[in-house]
């Protein structure tokens, strides 16, 4: 069962940023993607409120996603990251990505905070950061 609202075009959408996103880090590493960006359109909180559809999320701006402004991630999607895209959106989750709001690829190690935000962990080249329960309890 979907956690998320969605139609076609927007699965097509989210499976177009998580090969942007992180194609590089595997079928593993797009579903960190897709739940990051799953956990902003629930979320509600902190720099992700009123953002409520998964077009909304890809786009956000200031904060969305850097894939967005490289002509890679305006390809058609391909069958692969349409099923991951379906998976996080019934709700799959992977660790270190089961609570993030936030990733990034650093040049060196994960910083212990990002934007106050907590290192949760790090897969492969990306430190996954997560709200409080608190602050966010919608992503929990």
């Amino acid at each position: 069962m979907a956690v998320i609202k969605s139609n076609s075009e927007e699965v097509k959408l989210l499976a177009r940023l998580l090969r942007a996103e992180a194609e590089g880090e595997g079928n593993l590493g797009m579903l960190m993607v897709g739940n990051v960006g799953v956990n902003r359109v629930r979320g509600n909180c902190i720099d992700f409120r009123n953002i409520r559809t998964i077009q909304q999320m890809v786009f956000q701006s200031p904060g969305g996603f850097e894939a967005t402004q490289k002509g890679y991630f305006y390809q058609a999607a391909r069958d692969n990251e349409i099923a991951l895209a379906k998976r996080v959106i019934n709700g799959e989750r992977q660790w270190p990505a089961t609570n993030s709001l936030w990733y990034f690829r650093p040049a060196g190690s994960c910083p212990p905070t990002w934007w106050d935000q907590r290192l949760v962990d790090k897969f492969k080249s990306h430190c996954f950061y997560a709200p409080k329960a608190s602050e966010c309890p919608a992503v929990y």
